[in-house]
């Protein structure tokens, strides 16, 4: 059965997949930018390679660029304990790889190769791994063959598995248990995911919980933030702040009416409108929705603030800094395909709102179980959440000190995880 999957994922998926990305490619930028940042990616590797030069090698490879920041607390262990190491990353997104290109610890960052069995052969060939590790679904099974094959370890790391994952369907699931028996070990976030994976009935790899690294990562990330001074306290004083991060058009069609009804009865509410895509023409769009009901000022022209209702944030990479000024933080992406990063604002110890599509979270689920957060399905129920923990400081500690226990308890992942990589390094 290895054989037949070996051959239909060569001969049917991959020149199908190849097709299908350069179509999708003539309609959607972040695709062409992938397809383009992928030209002559082996050759440009040859020369890349000469920066490797200690004598074991870690590589990291994540989809995107909240795959990566559960990544980095491993990386940044791994650099104060081992100096014998260089660091690999990979992207398979042009997303996580153009925003990640300056990341310091690493030694060598470049995009996945597509995955067919030459460019994984010559790919592994390069940069040729100590370690192989995973971050959390992103498995190409072209290059786990050849990981396989070379004697490579091979890890899953914060992996996770709902049990009703199409993942199981009937094809799919003999599919994937050919390609997860190829891997030395799957490390999970739960126990559940454990089981969720036994479900295949692996025989080769170790199946471990470890946890959750982005615990780690949005506690450290955190300590760092509070040294930063982004937002002058004058304008803070007396304000109460609803810090919406990564929103998009449909989160904002909940949460501005909301907050504008808020702030009719509320002349102290601040929000922070940070949007997933901070382009030109979509702050441009969010002016316009704005323009109608408050008073706006962008991030970049902070110094004239003069009592906005709104600032709206033209820069990236600082949401995290941003939610430590948060009363509440509203978390985007749950009206459109799935919450983004609740425990970015939850660590700041502060009650956190998002929408129906919270499910891809295992955090989300649990945040709002311990009464940490607050599911709203509408402007209605968003508008009324908001006023309450506004208006009601009991309420809105009580919600921030679960959300801030959620983190402290399920810090110490990235420690376990390195625990057992040391036994295979040093093995």
């Amino acid at each position: 059965m290895q054989r037949f999957w070996y051959l239909f994922y060569n001969i049917i998926v991959i020149p199908l997949l190849w097709l299908l990305l350069h179509l999708a490619a003539l309609v959607n930028s972040k695709i062409r930018r992938g397809i383009r940042g992928r030209r002559r990616l082996l050759e440009h590797l040859e020369q890349d390679v000469k920066k490797l030069t200690k004598p074991r090698r870690i590589w990291f490879h994540s989809s995107s660029m909240g795959e990566f920041e559960q990544a980095k607390p491993i990386i940044a262990a791994l650099s104060r304990k081992q100096d014998d190491l260089d660091i690999v990353v990979t992207f398979f997104s042009p997303s996580g790889y153009e925003h990640s290109r300056s990341y310091k610890l690493a030694t060598l960052i470049t995009y996945l190769p597509f995955d067919t069995r030459s460019n994984a052969h010559r790919f592994l060939e390069l940069i040729a791994p100590s370690v192989a590790i995973m971050v959390r679904y992103d498995i190409w099974p072209n290059h786990v063959w050849e990981l396989r094959k070379r004697n490579i370890p091979t890890f899953i790391a914060n992996a996770t598995l709902r049990k009703d994952s199409s993942r199981h369907y009937p094809i799919l699931r003999s599919f994937h248990r050919h390609v997860y028996e190829n891997l030395t070990s799957i490390l999970t976030v739960s126990q559940s995911d454990v089981e969720a994976f036994e479900e295949f009935g692996l025989t080769q790899p170790q199946l471990h919980v470890i946890g959750e690294t982005r615990y780690d990562q949005v506690w450290q990330r955190s300590e760092e933030a509070r040294s930063k001074h982004l937002i002058p306290q004058e304008i803070l004083k007396r304000k109460r702040v609803l810090v919406v991060g990564s929103s998009w058009d449909e989160d904002e069609a909940v949460v501005v009416p909301a907050f504008r009804r808020v702030a009719q009865h509320d002349s102290h509410a601040l929000m922070v409108l940070v949007p997933h895509e901070p382009t030109v023409e979509n702050l441009e769009r969010l002016e316009l929705l704005l323009d109608y009901s408050f008073r706006a000022i962008r991030f970049s022209d902070l110094n004239d603030y003069s009592d906005e209702n709104v600032i709206l944030v033209d820069s990236i990479g600082i949401l995290t800094s941003l939610y430590q000024y948060a009363d509440v933080a509203y978390v985007g992406g749950s009206f459109r395909q799935g919450v983004h990063n609740v425990l970015e604002p939850a660590v700041y110890g502060i009650p956190v709102l998002y929408g129906p599509k919270h499910h891809n979270s295992q955090e989300a689920l649990e945040l709002a179980k311990r009464g940490g957060s607050f599911v709203v399905t509408s402007q209605e129920e968003c508008y009324a959440q908001l006023r309450k923990l506004f208006n009601d400081k009991k309420t809105r500690t009580k919600a921030g000190t679960e959300s801030l226990r959620l983190v402290k308890e399920n810090m110490g992942a990235t420690e376990r995880f390195l625990d057992y990589l040391e036994k295979v390094l040093n093995h």
